[in-house]
This record gives structure tokens, C-alpha cells and sequence, in this order.
């Protein structure tokens, strides 16, 4: 994304773009980030114009209002926080207001905020999970009351293409953001439990408290901001804090202005993933 003419020339002819490009680790150099997630969507924004493409839909995240409080049922009239946790957040907030402001007349933009997409392709949430796991490092917050809210890939893939659909002659959905996931708040444990078994790992209890989960991402994220430290750290303050709080969403918006539902359950969806599990394990076994 950071080359301008390749990008132009390689979205030449296009009706409409999908952004879901990110640089969504959880910790690394701010400049990088703001290099992928600022600049990049900026130059997708310009090479639109230039290529006078009349729609753009933006992959978001819920997490750029995460303000490290519960989110409760929120709906999109939730703020930006002042301050973030981490970069991610803060320059996928970026790139969302920047696509949000270049709605007009030429370009009809829209942001889509999937939350913890999973499913099966996977290579980004399932594989942390499971990898921690089987090295006996998945600790999991015990608060009782938490929920969340994750979304299954088809259900994100059709949130997506409805909003590609829907800005084109629909001005109510253009320039806004909009929360999607499966509608089925649950348990942070029976979620991530649900993961495991898809594995055939054993489940997991949560046993470690709020306060000292924060106290360790904090000490850890210092150490390893040392310069002989040069691998991911193991856990930070945003992910601590997103483990110790609440994420659930007021889809509504979405299923107003886009005619959006979400068609998988989480119960169909666990059912597919464990099927594509055991196929890709039959293929890598057989070849």
C-alpha cells in the first residue's frame, strides 16, 4: 500500500474497493503502523480518486473507540477515546476518520467494524490461541459477568459485501461506521473453551484476577520496549485489557441501514471450523 502508482494501476477498472489490509499486531514500532495503517489507507483513499472509483469499504475494528472500560451493548454514537493502549487502535482510528471524511459526491466510503473474526482460513486469532495453549501459557481473566461478542467469518464477509451494495443508492449508510458480529454475546472462557476443543486440547478455568492481569502487561510491555528484546512480547496493556472487559455490540444500525443479519450462528459456525480443521489436517497428513 505504499507504492501509489501500483496501487492506482492495480484498482484501474474497479467499480468499488475493499480496504481489509492492516498491520494488526499487537505491539511493534508506531512508525510502521502509521506507515501501513495511515499512510496506506490515505494513498487507497487518493488512488480512488485518481482512478475515479465511487465506492470504498473500509475493514475496521470496534477497538478504535476501546476506551479500556466495558463495552456494554454500545452503539456507534460511542466516542473516540482521548488516548489509546497501543498503536493499532489508534492508527486504525486514524485510517477509519480519514475514510469516513472522504465521503462526498465522487466517493461513497463506509467502515465496517467486525469483532474478533473467526473461522475457518484463520491465521491471526485461532493459531495464538492454540499455540499458547499447547505451551501451557494460555491464562485466561476470571471476572465473573464478562462477555463478548466475536463474529464468524461468512457473517463479516456479508456485512461487507451488503455495504458495498448499499452505498451505492443508499445515503443513510454512507460516511458512517458500523458494529458486526454474531449477535451472541458469551463468555470469554466458553468462547475461547469452544476453540480449544475444536483442537481437541482441554478446556481451560480462568484464574487469574483483572488487577493482576493489568499489573503484568504493564511490566511486561516496559521490558520488552528494551532494546535487546526484538520478539513480540507475550502480552500487553491492550491486550490485558480487552481480556478483562466486556465487548459486545448494539448491531442494530447495521441491520437497519444495510439489511444485514448475521447468518451463521456461533454453534453452525464452531461446526464448519472443526471441519475445515479436520480437512486441512486430512490433506496435510496425506500428502
Amino acid at each position: 500500500m505504499s507504492n501509489l502508482d501500483l496501487l492506482a494501476e492495480s484498482m484501474r477498472g474497479c467499480d468499488g474497493v475493499f480496504h481489509v489490509a492492516a498491520l494488526a499486531a499487537i505491539s511493534g514500532d508506531p512508525a510502521e503502523f502509521e506507515k501501513a495503517n495511515i499512510q496506506g489507507t490515505q494513498n487507497i483513499i487518493t488512488a480512488c480518486r485518481r482512478e475515479k472509483i465511487g465506492r470504498l469499504v473500509f475493514t475496521s475494528s470496534p477497538s478504535v473507540v476501546f476506551s479500556g472500560e466495558d463495552q456494554n451493548g454500545i452503539n456507534e454514537s460511542t466516542p473516540y477515546p482521548d488516548s489509546y493502549l497501543a498503536d493499532y487502535p489508534r492508527t486504525k482510528a486514524i485510517a477509519e476518520k480519514l475514510v469516513l471524511d472522504n465521503c462526498d459526491a465522487s466517493l461513497f466510503t463506509i467502515a465496517i467494524r467486525p469483532h474478533l473474526v473467526w473461522g475457518p482460513g484463520d491465521r491471526h486469532l485461532y493459531p495464538r490461541i492454540i499455540d499458547r495453549a499447547k505451551n501451557g501459557k494460555l491464562k485466561l481473566v476470571r471476572r465473573p459477568g464478562m462477555k463478548i461478542d466475536a463474529c464468524y467469518i461468512e457473517n463479516a464477509v456479508s456485512a461487507h459485501v451488503l455495504a458495498m451494495t448499499q452505498i451505492a443508492h443508499n445515503v443513510d449508510c454512507r460516511g458512517k461506521a458500523y458494529f458486526i458480529s454474531n449477535d451472541e454475546p458469551i463468555a470469554p472462557d466458553d468462547l475461547i473453551n469452544q476453540f480449544l476443543e475444536c483442537a481437541n486440547l482441554q478446556r481451560i478455568t480462568p484464574s487469574i484476577s483483572p488487577l493482576l492481569a493489568k499489573i503484568a502487561g504493564y511490566l511486561i510491555e516496559k521490558v520488552y520496549c528494551l532494546p535487546f528484546f526484538t520478539s513480540e512480547p507475550p502480552v500487553t496493556r491492550f491486550v490485558v485489557h480487552q481480556q478483562a472487559t466486556s465487548h459486545w455490540f448494539d448491531l442494530d444500525n447495521a441491520k437497519r441501514d444495510l439489511g444485514w443479519l448475521p447468518q451463521v450462528s456461533t454453534k453452525e459456525g464452531m461446526k464448519k471450523f472443526r471441519e475445515s480443521l479436520e480437512s486441512e489436517e486430512e490433506r496435510v497428513t496425506s500428502s
